[in-house]
């Protein structure tokens, strides 16, 4: 019999014969003794955590389990995923899609939901919130109606002061060699080469022959002449100018530093906040974050203000975020790396690395990570994407990245569905790829618990995913209230996929940007696992969606409420009969 120590499990020891362990609903799983051990004999503090390993072996017959609900859980998309591909076939990496003009139809909508849209984004910088709220109750209607589980987020408009508009609801083309106003002036309509920008001081600071940058490049300009607060401009590489397009100054090779004392969060972002709170979104995307303290607030905000568990992202697109990078990870509850307004700020060839180095820091914090922006920019007018966009794309996926996000790509252009289904194809490709060439992560352990069962716990996903890698098992059950051995067990990205059954809605929705979970809403017993066991095994044989065979681990951090209960911290190898 394994035994674990309250500090790690001896995994390697664990001895698991695939014809002896068993499952089913009419035979008994007899488990083996729990023999605790601590670590020198005492544990400081008042609670102990007990921790068992056990292998599940067949004697006899199941007393009869409880008749399961009716309805299960699962979303219909990664139903039909897993019965067309299996459980290893299921796509890992998350998608995000921007909800816009091109694609806010209920039909749309469901599409795109259809195509595997797991988080639907709605930046607050564009359209009204009557049209945001009708959005969100489309969303909700698939949700409710069609058996879809597509979290909502909001993006926040930030302090916009590196922001340019010409008024025209679609792309303008600059010309090389053509002159353009720049001024902070309220403009009616969309005047002929002409950009208003949104903050008053935009020019403080530029002098005649500096450098205008569009969006990290789509275009450029030249400063010729300075008229009282405006700017005037050559263009000097021809290319689009798309709706509140970002820019940026430089100098000599240099960008020009712009200090601005504006908040991170302005008052629209306070009443879009408070919006989206009253809408119950599952995620705040805050923009333009260059410290920790406005993602504190935030979370201080919303823990005062609503019972709902809403979780804060933040957005990574300056360099002061950069250089405070690990703080505000910390600080929030994960990072979308804005590679668009980040490029404007840093030179391009140290994209690639900066990427990485984020998602790296991002898992080993515990932190899900969206890499956005510009991943298949091309699609925005093009019905096929670049090879260099589809390499883009595997790479992110190679990185480990929780999730992918469609920007302009679904917002306007009109192959949104087209360009979620490549990043379908092209995620689950690569994913593919590194299971077959045995690429597993090497991921530097940094200890996040602080308490001893939090350690207990950190512990027991690190070593399970091991066990579950080096076993084969099918799949990874994990029984969880607020998601955090679901999360864990993400972290280290093992070969199988991830169940998460959860009976708290708000953990379901936030579980779902976390890679490889798939999360289930289901109703659980605090007290009784192997009823929480026998419950949803069931069910989803009843789908058909698991066969004699099958091997599953299971995992849980649900908290008995009786001492007599079992073992909540535990790791378990169950063989479907």
């Amino acid at each position: 019999m394994a035994v674990a120590t309250s500090d790690s499990i001896l995994a390697r020891r664990l001895l698991t014969d695939r014809r002896s362990t068993n499952f089913g609903l009419k035979n008994e799983v007899c488990r083996g003794k729990v023999v605790p051990c601590w670590a020198g004999g005492k544990v400081k503090g008042k609670g102990k955590g007990r921790v068992e390993v056990k292998a599940a072996v067949q004697i006899g017959g199941l007393e009869e389990v409880k008749k399961a609900k009716e309805e299960m859980g699962l979303d219909v998309v990664s139903e039909e995923e897993l019965r067309e591909k299996g459980f290893l076939g299921m796509r890992k990496t998350k998608l995000v899609c921007t909800i816009g003009p091109a694609c806010c139809s209920p039909q749309d909508l469901e599409k795109l939901a259809l195509g595997g849209m797991n988080v639907a984004r709605l930046n607050m910088c564009h359209n009204t919130r009557d049209w945001h709220r009708d959005v969100i109750k489309k969303i909700n209607q698939l949700n409710e109606e069609k058996g879809f589980c597509v979290s909502v987020m909001i993006d926040t408009e930030g302090s916009q002061i590196h922001v340019l508009d010409h008024g025209a609801p679609s792309s303008v083309k600059a010309e090389e060699g053509s002159t353009w106003l720049f001024t902070a002036q309220k403009l009616e309509g969309s005047p002929p080469f002409t950009i208003q920008a949104n903050y008053e001081g935009f020019s403080e600071g530029i002098e005649v022959g500096d450098e205008l940058v569009i969006d990290g490049g789509m275009a450029s300009f030249q400063v010729i002449e300075k008229v009282g607060n405006d700017l005037r401009c050559k263009c000097t590489d021809s290319g689009l100018f798309l709706p509140r397009a970002k820019f940026s100054f430089w100098r000599n090779g240099k960008l020009v530093a712009r200090n601005s004392e504006l908040p991170t969060l302005s008052k629209k972002d306070w009443a879009d906040i408070e919006f989206g709170v009253s809408e119950g979104v599952d995620f705040i995307a805050l923009s333009f974050v260059n410290d920790a303290d406005p993602v504190r607030q935030l979370k201080n905000y919303l823990y005062m203000r609503s019972s709902r568990s809403t979780r804060v992202l933040a957005k990574v697109e300056s360099l002061e975020s950069l250089q405070k990078l690990k703080e505000i990870v910390e600080a929030s509850d994960g990072i979308m790396v804005a590679r668009g307004d980040l490029g404007v700020e840093i030179p391009y060839e140290q994209i690639p690395t900066v990427q990485e180095e984020i998602t790296r820091v991002c898992r080993e914090m515990n932190k899900p990570v969206i890499v956005a922006s510009q991943l298949l920019e091309s699609m925005v007018e093009y019905p096929t994407p670049t090879r260099a966009e589809v390499a883009d794309v595997s790479e992110a996926v190679r990185q480990y990245a929780d999730a992918l996000m469609l920007s302009g790509e679904s917002a306007i252009g009109p192959y949104g569905q087209k360009a979620l289904s490549i990043l379908q194809m092209a995620s689950s490709r690569m994913e593919l790829w590194s299971r077959e060439e045995n690429r597993q992560s090497i991921l530097h352990q940094r200890r996040l618990g602080v308490s001893l069962p939090d350690r207990i716990a950190e512990q027991i996903c690190n070593c399970a995913v091991e066990m579950a890698n080096n076993l084969g098992v099918d799949a990874i059950f994990v029984y969880t209230k607020h998601g955090q051995m679901a999360s864990l067990l993400s972290r280290n990205r093992p070969y199988p996929p991830i169940f998460a059954f959860t009976s708290d809605n708000g953990t379901r929705m936030a579980l779902n940007l976390q890679w490889g979970v798939t999360p289930l809403l289901v109703e659980l017993s605090d007290d009784d696992m192997e009823a929480n066991i026998s419950t949803t095994v069931e069910l989803i044989r009843r789908k058909g969606l698991l066969k004699p065979g099958d091997v599953v681990m299971v995992v849980s951090d649900l908290t008995p409420t009786h001492i007599n209960s079992t073992a909540f911290q535990s790791i378990q190898v169950k063989t479907v009969v």
